[in-house]
């Protein structure tokens, strides 16, 4: 066999042995790179380039746990091209995490107590996966520790402060209460003896204050009145007890709502109340007794570790004065306090009046006793989001045998009361068996207020009325704006922060403040400020 090459180095040229004239002819690529060529390698590589990046915006679309495009075939051919290390890290910090719930807790001292610190800890050590776990997990327990301990003392300031009466206020009953020792003016009779046929008229318009806070009630009152198209048609009854009916009598009298008609009583003044036996009274003493020492008080609640603060503040709350006064429980006797009329409004004296009540008397009840906002309805999905199952304890069978967990709550404050309606059944009486449940199964029905054993003893006596007439929530969240405020015809500051209380949220107190006189001697006296 001969070899041949070619000067020009393009074409070699074999010639086999045994006489064969076959040859064979190789050429050989110049060394210089020609310009077709260069163009058909970059069609290649773009046409390369754009199929990897479909290939992996599919993988992406498609997300971890589907697999359908062909950009998975490598997934399944080999997972380690696909850098599935990225995904085992975090399962690896996870079990980390697990296994360190059971060993013990390091010093406190050694704990991160910040975010920026954690991080330089990190850097400098260059630690492992496990030890980064375990000392975030440290870091956010301690910081858990500390957002518990930093709740729980806002709810029992919150409970303290929502519990004991200011000195302002304080201030204004001995005045007032001087006044009306001191004063003839102070001691008027209300209302003058010319209207006095107005209190038992069922052509008026009638409505009933239970309250022992004389500056709340001057608000309540305030607002009734001025907001009212025709005020003379407005009949106010003011109900209060034996130490608070002189401050409120001498307030009433050296402060007329004239043409609008004010009666004060305190309750020994009603014939029904001073007769004899009132029973739901004999149960709410009881009541009052047993919760006094509800749970060892407030010291033995904040003193639970295991409890989250939400709970430790419903049992806080559970404590309030407010739940075991008098003033809250007497609604529950209203056709006994007042038998010669048929309908009335019942305000309680944390709420506003900002919109003419007497369309209130149009509407139709449709036989039943109660007219309230429901309280599972409506735009603010926090406040207005309230079921049978928030009040009531479901896990108790004397509860779930009785009652639906989902069925809708409603809302004391401003309602609707047919009183000829009521009269026709045992609501009183209910509410009272009630009361004697919960006292016989150690207060396990329900934990606070009076509201759960209203929702029971008007269960199937409840007419839903638009929530235009009541507006809730102001006293315990910061969600509503003060224009929606101002929508409403009603709004209530139920809850601890109280607008005559300091830790009333800044932004709706003017709504409150607003019918108060700061000018007056009493208010200026006792250092009540807007």
């Amino acid at each position: 066999m001969q070899l041949y090459i070619s000067p020009s180095m393009r074409q070699v040229t074999v010639f086999p042995g045994k006489g064969v004239r076959e040859f064979i002819k190789v050429k050989v690529t110049s060394r210089r790179l020609s310009c077709k060529m260069l163009i058909y390698s970059l069609l290649f590589l773009t046409f390369l380039l754009r199929f990897i990046f479909v290939l992996t915006a599919m993988d992406t679309i498609e997300g971890e746990t589907r697999c359908s495009s062909l950009g998975c075939i490598g997934k399944r051919l080999d997972p380690r091209m696909w850098r599935l290390d990225s995904v085992r890290v975090p399962e690896e910090i996870y079990q980390v995490l697990e296994e360190a719930k059971i060993q013990e807790a390091m010093p406190r001292a050694d704990v991160p107590q910040t975010l920026e610190a954690f991080v330089a800890e990190m850097k400098s050590n260059r630690s492992d996966a496990r030890t980064f776990a375990l000392r975030l997990k440290a870091m956010v327990s301690l910081m858990e520790q500390k957002t518990r301990v930093a709740k729980i003392q806002e709810y029992l300031y919150r409970h303290v402060a929502s519990s004991s009466i200011p000195k302002p206020l304080h201030c204004l009953a001995l005045r007032l209460a001087q006044e009306h020792s001191t004063n003839a003016g102070a001691r008027l009779q209300l209302p003058a003896p010319e209207r006095v046929p107005a209190l038992v008229d069922p052509g008026l318009h009638h409505f009933v204050l239970a309250s022992d806070n004389v500056l709340a009630a001057a608000v309540v009152a305030a607002s009734l009145v001025a907001n009212a198209f025709r005020p003379a048609a407005v009949v106010l009854h003011v109900i209060t007890d034996r130490k608070t009916y002189a401050p409120m009598q001498a307030w009433f009298s050296l402060h007329p709502l004239a043409p609008a008609v004010v009666e004060v009583k305190a309750l020994h003044h009603f014939d029904w109340f001073a007769r004899g036996r009132v029973p739901v009274m004999e149960a709410m003493e009881r009541d009052r007794a047993a919760r006094s020492q509800f749970r060892g008080g407030s010291s033995a609640i904040v003193a639970n570790v295991s409890e989250k603060p939400i709970v430790v503040a419903a049992k806080l709350q559970a404590l309030s004065p407010k739940y075991h006064s008098v003033m809250n429980h007497i609604r529950i006797h209203l056709p006994e306090l007042f038998p010669s009329l048929t309908k009335i409004v019942f305000l309680d004296d944390d709420v506003v009046v900002q919109a003419d009540l007497s369309p209130l008397w149009d509407i139709d009840l449709q036989g039943n006793v109660n007219g309230a906002v429901e309280t599972c309805r409506g735009a603010d999905k926090f406040v207005m989001s309230k079921r049978l199952k928030n009040y009531l304890n479901f896990s108790h069978p004397f509860i779930s045998e009785n009652f639906d967990p989902h069925e809708c709550a409603w809302a004391y404050g401003m309602n609707v009361f047919d009183l000829d309606a009521w009269r026709k059944t045992n609501i009183s009486v209910t509410y009272y068996h009630w009361l004697q449940k919960n006292l016989e199964s150690d207060l396990s029905l329900w934990q606070l207020g009076t509201l759960p054993p209203g929702l029971i003893a008007f269960h199937g006596h409840v007419h839903a009325i638009d929530p235009y007439w009541h507006m809730l929530g102001l006293g315990y969240q910061e969600n509503t704006t003060v224009a929606d405020a101002e929508k409403a015809a009603v709004i209530h500051f139920n809850g601890r922060a109280k607008p005559w209380l300091d830790i009333a949220f800044p932004e709706m107190r003017p709504l409150w403040t607003k019918y108060l006189d700061f000018s007056d001697k009493f208010i200026r006296a006792c250092n009540i400020r807007a």
